[in-house]
Formats: C-alpha cells, sequence, structure tokens
C-alpha cells in the first residue's frame, strides 16, 4: 500500500468515526427536550458541515496524481487540522 492509500485511508477511517459521533448526537438531538432540541440541532448541523467539507477535502486528495499528493497532502493536512478542531468544538458542546 502506497503511502497516499495509507493516508486516504486513515482519514477515511477518521470520517467513519465522525459519522458515528453524529449518529450519537441526532440520538441525543431526538431525546432532548424542546429548548435543548434547538441548540443539539443547531451543533449537529455545525459537525454535519465539517464532516461534509472534510469529505470534500478527501476526495480532491483521492483524485489527485502521484505526482501532486505531496503538495496536496500538505494542504489537506492544513485544512483537515481546521476542520477536526471545528468539528470536535461542535461535539464538546454535546457532552
Amino acid at each position: 500500500m502506497s503511502d497516499k492509500d495509507e493516508y486516504i485511508e486513515k482519514a477515511k477511517a477518521r470520517l467513519d468515526q465522525w459519522n458515528a459521533d453524529i449518529e450519537k448526537m441526532q440520538a441525543k438531538v431526538d431525546e432532548a427536550e424542546a429548548d435543548a432540541k434547538i441548540e443539539y440541532r443547531k451543533q449537529l448541523e455545525e459537525m454535519q458541515t465539517q464532516r461534509d467539507e472534510a469529505e470534500d477535502q478527501l476526495k480532491q486528495l483521492r483524485a489527485a496524481s502521484d505526482d501532486a499528493w505531496a503538495d496536496m497532502k500538505a494542504g489537506f493536512d492544513n485544512a483537515w487540522k481546521n476542520i477536526s478542531g471545528a468539528f470536535e468544538n461542535a461535539a464538546s458542546r454535546f457532552r
């Protein structure tokens, strides 16, 4: 497995974990009282937006040629760090 493939697999695994986290949060939203439900939905939407952005970045990385991959990886790392921070920030409000 190439470095690119391994890197993409790790990113995909993290996205899969985020999807599981989002499903857990959705269950909390469904059980919440009306006032809390509004805030939970807002946070859930933020998490979904960050996840979608990460998925888009991963698609671009997958599509990159082997020659361009190293350059794209550096940009992806930076974007992923920002997206991860925003996702974790939104998720922490559920805990």
